[in-house]
Formats: structure tokens, C-alpha cells, sequence
């Protein structure tokens, strides 16, 4: 089995390999099945997040969702708690800057803040992922940390948080340390896993 590092790299490839064209065409398809999930509709404050490193394009699925009257939120890195996320509202006019990483992310604003038990569906990046749901991110932690103590399935059963894939990042493996949290669903613009 190869090492989450030498993985990380060969996915992170992998999807740089792809054409914009095919980029455009994935990312239309995920926001097509995204909103064709059947838990979306008890979903009104769903956590997001801009696409990065040839990460799928969230934007076509963040303007679907603003359609449907969804509110949105944007992952920022906490600022008094080092390795986790915070998330803050996003609406077309939220003023962005680029943290430590290069990433945009809103600027602070306190009332805009949403705790993640508040959430009723986070979309998480991830590198590579298996059909058993486990995720390999950058290799950071902060989803990690953030979602450790979070539940993952609302009480009906149904996710709560949620991967975000192109289809070639799927692997048959992901070497899993103990501080992994699964996903109990992934979505790419193929298929839908529930594990």
C-alpha cells in the first residue's frame, strides 16, 4: 500500500491532469446530483467551500444552491483555536481575503458565524477517498479536528456531512490513522456513496 504521502501526491495529479473543459463539465455534473439528493430538502444551512489545488469547482453547485433558497457558509480558519475550522455565511457581496493557505475565505465577522452543530450539511474537500468512506485530505487535520466531537448522521440517520470528489480521485484503499474520520456519504459527479 502506498504512504498517505506518495497517495496525496499521485491523486493531487491525477485531477491537475484534468482538461478545464472536463473540470466545467464534472463540476455541472455534481451540482445536476448534489441537488438531486434526497436528505437536501430538510437541509437549509449547508457548509461549502472554493475550490482550490484542482479541487472539483464547487461554484456551479453553490449557485444551485442559493437558487433552491439555501443558506450558505464558508470554512475560515479559527483564529483562536489553531488546526480547526469555523464557518461564517456566504452570500454573493461577503467580503474574501486569502488566509495563511492562499485560500479565500470571508473576512471576519462575528455575527455571521454559524456553530457546526447548527449546520445541517457540511461539504468537506478531500484528496482521495474509498467506497468505505474514508478520506484523505491535505494533510492539515482541520476537518479532522473540526468534525471530531460534530455528529455525522442527524438523528433520522440521514448525513450530515458530506465529501466532494472528481470520480478519479476514488482509490481502492485509504491508508487510515486513528484521528480519520469517515464520511458517511461522498458525492462525485458519477455517483453517490453511502458507505
Amino acid at each position: 500500500m502506498q504512504s498517505r504521502h506518495e497517495l496525496r501526491q499521485l491523486i493531487r495529479q491525477r485531477r491537475q491532469q484534468l482538461s478545464t473543459q472536463q473540470q466545467q463539465q464534472a463540476a455541472e455534473q455534481l451540482a445536476e446530483r448534489f441537488t438531486a439528493l434526497p436528505f437536501l430538502a430538510d437541509c437549509q444551512h449547508i457548509a461549502l467551500y472554493l475550490s482550490n489545488d484542482a479541487e472539483l469547482d464547487t461554484w456551479p453547485l453553490i449557485h444551485a444552491l442559493w437558487q433552491l433558497g439555501k443558506q450558505l457558509y464558508l470554512p475560515l480558519l479559527h483564529p483562536v483555536t489553531p488546526g480547526h475550522l469555523i464557518f461564517q455565511h456566504f452570500h454573493a457581496n461577503t467580503p474574501m481575503r486569502a488566509n495563511r493557505f492562499g485560500i479565500p475565505e470571508p473576512d471576519w465577522s462575528c455575527p455571521d458565524l454559524c456553530p457546526v452543530a447548527q449546520l445541517d450539511l457540511i461539504c468537506t474537500p478531500l484528496v482521495a477517498f474509498d467506497a468505505s468512506g474514508n478520506r484523505l485530505g491535505m494533510g492539515g487535520g482541520f476537518y479532522d479536528r473540526t468534525l471530531a466531537n460534530a455528529p455525522l448522521r442527524s438523528r433520522d440517520g440521514q448525513p450530515r456531512v458530506i465529501g466532494l470528489a472528481h470520480a478519479c480521485q476514488q482509490v481502492p484503499a485509504v491508508p487510515v490513522e486513528e484521528w480519520d474520520v469517515p464520511l458517511p456519504a461522498i458525492c462525485t459527479p458519477t455517483q453517490i456513496f453511502l458507505p
